[in-house]
């Protein structure tokens, strides 16, 4: 079930070949500037020194052609090597995008630098149990999206249900579409990589966009804002060229363009505000016009295009491109030499009444395009999974028959998992794992709860077949203490038993993981206590696995008419070493070696029973 031979040699054939590609486009760019690197070093100097001869000589007329000759051609091979350090950096990118696919297929992953730490919520019903966010997690293997947002909606589809199991096929579709269009998604992915820093919230420019001020639109401030400079640069003009006009007339209208200008401290704030996402903007453009270029068929994909459009018709990317220009002229603003110019031409004015014109016909649909672009991020990162295990079941969401049903079920995490088949249905909605320690309990409750996690989001599962009905998912696995809150671990997991028994209650259909629960007491509490909350549970209709070392647990199957099931891990031992299959039997554990393992410590069990 996990990547064949096959399988696995024609996924790495298909990375490995395009890696190697742009690894060769990467060398033959890095030559290309090299050497125009040395092209513009040699003309710079060469045309220098021959036009400082030529005007030396007195042939000065050709010594400042070749001047101004060499200082436009300067000029241009500088645009020319910062296009082609653009197109290197991106180059650059992409080449890594396929570097780190080749890291997923051979279990590198665990060194991507996103880790989504930042999404690590103790308090989540399952999240932390589940490995979602942090070092070696889920989010660590999958997660390609580089914007705020992006990141955001991936973390959204893994830490909650959705509202319609209808949503999740029609997901399901897009992301298959997705995933087959490989080199698309990897180029996409790359357009947001380009970025010199992660992404901030787009929730200020958004909030920016969504209101306008009428007052620049009104056509006498329009008018004026155009006439004014235009009459004061007539008037410095004719003062300069004629005797009609006295100095004190371009003086005037100076001094009133001066006041006009620095009467607006709003103004500032507000084309600040938008110079600072100048490079997102692009970046948001540029991911924008991919998609609404790419012909798709799956409904997701064709109803997120249908939001690409402005009030007027006009595409998205378009007037995300024409924000992004608009933003490169405020970038001057702030430079002392240009303020002569900002007041001759009211600069600050005419950028102020184009922003508002744009955002009186696009500001509102800001936020919904950038949340498009989250969406297609979230999307991505998913697609990789059915990409490279096109062999993984994409899952069945049922309604009639509530419950899990899965065929050869392995942890999407762990390489080479061991795989086992699992049932748990409305008669018989609660599974007790028994076994050793170290026998695979723990995995196996992981293995079901993040195989949900990724049926609810609308990726493939590590399995042949699966299919499961919608269920709000709660754990209560991992549990400390917390000395802030002065909480011992004991205490720790009744309040969460407690959240999970109110949720049976009040939010219809849950599935739960319980590991080991009510540890921290003695052993006859510890047994009255999970026979009275598996009985509970059991009772509301809830679905779920518990996992123990109680073996007395096991009379729950007989004493609930099999609403209750026993199934077990167990060990062998050869060569004086323990070893375990992993696989899931019917029935209670029959073996221990807890005292095994205590001598493989190097603990004397004898001597200690003697004394």
């Amino acid at each position: 079930m996990y990547l064949g031979d096959k399988q696995l040699l024609e996924s790495k054939q298909k990375y490995e070949k395009r890696r190697t590609y742009y690894a060769r486009r990467l060398e033959k760019l890095i030559q290309r500037i090299n050497r125009l690197s040395n092209v513009r070093l040699t003309l710079f100097f060469a045309g220098g020194a021959l036009a400082v001869f030529l005007y030396m000589t007195q042939n000065s007329s050709m010594g400042l052609s070749i001047l101004l000759f060499t200082m436009v051609s300067f000029a241009g091979l500088v645009v020319w090597h910062q296009r082609l350090r653009t197109k290197q950096k991106y180059i650059q990118v992409l080449y890594e995008s396929y570097d780190q696919a080749l890291k997923r297929l051979t279990s590198e992953w665990k060194e991507f630098p996103d880790t989504g730490e930042d999404f690590r919520d103790p308090a989540h019903p399952y999240s932390e149990d589940l490995d979602l966010f942090g070092t070696s997690s889920l989010f660590q293997w999958i997660n390609t999206a580089k914007t705020f947002r992006g990141r955001e909606k991936l973390k959204e589809w893994l830490t909650e249900l959705p509202v319609e199991a209808s949503s999740i096929q029609i997901k399901q579709e897009a992301i298959k579409e997705l995933a087959m269009n490989f080199a698309w998604r990897h180029r996409f992915m790359s357009d947001a990589g380009t970025l010199k820093r992660t992404l901030d919230s787009p929730t200020r420019i958004i909030e920016w966009a969504k209101t306008y001020d009428p007052f620049y639109l009104r056509p006498g401030v329009v008018i004026l804002s155009r006439a004014l400079p235009m009459i004061t640069l007539t008037f410095l003009l004719l003062y300069f060229l004629t005797d009609m006009v006295p100095f004190w007339y371009p003086l005037a209208g100076f001094l009133i363009q001066t006041i006009i200008l620095f009467l607006g401290k709003e103004r500032g704030k507000a084309l600040e505000s938008v110079y600072a996402y100048k490079e997102s903007l692009k970046m948001y453009g540029k991911m924008l016009q991919r998609f609404e270029k790419r012909r798709f068929k799956a409904d997701y994909l064709l109803g997120l295009k249908k939001g690409l459009y402005d009030r007027d018709g006009k595409k998205a990317f378009e007037q995300i491109r024409k924000l992004s220009g608009l933003a490169e002229l405020i970038s001057n603003r702030g430079n002392s030499m240009f303020l002569v110019i900002n007041i001759f031409t009211l600069w600050d004015i005419q950028c102020m009444i184009a922003l508002e014109s744009w955002k009186e016909k696009s500001g509102r649909s800001l936020g919904r395009w950038v949340d498009t672009v989250a969406e297609l991020e979230g999307l991505a990162s998913l697609a990789i999974i059915h990409f490279d295990h096109q062999e993984w079941a994409l899952p069945e969401i049922v309604s009639e028959n509530p419950g899990i049903v899965a065929a050869s079920l392995g942890h999407p995490l762990l390489l080479n998992s061991t795989c086992n088949d699992v049932s748990i249905e409305k008669s018989s909605g609660i599974l007790l794992i028994t076994g050793s320690n170290m026998s695979g309990k723990s995995t196996l409750l992981r293995t079901v709860g993040i195989n949900m996690v990724l049926a609810y989001a609308g990726a493939s599962v590590c399995a042949d077949r699966f299919s499961c009905s919608m269920m709000r998912i709660y754990t209560c696995m991992r549990v400390s203490d917390n000395l802030g809150e002065n909480i011992s671990s004991f205490y720790a997991e009744l309040l969460r038993i407690k959240q999970i028994v109110s949720a049976s209650k009040t939010e219809g259909k849950i599935f739960f993981l319980l590991d080991e629960i009510f540890k921290g007491t003695n052993s006859q509490d510890r047994h009255a206590g999970a026979k009275v909350l598996i009985r509970q549970l059991g009772k509301v209709g809830a679905m779920g696995m518990v996992s123990t070392h109680d073996l007395e647990l096991g009379d729950l199957e007989r004493e609930s008419e099999r609403r209750v099931r026993n199934y077990h891990f167990r060990e062998f031992y050869k060569n004086d070493e323990i070893h375990f299959d992993y696989k899931l039997r019917p029935g209670v554990s029959t073996t221990r070696n807890a005292m095994y393992l205590i001598k493989m410590a190097g603990i004397d069990v004898d001597e200690t029973f003697e004394d």
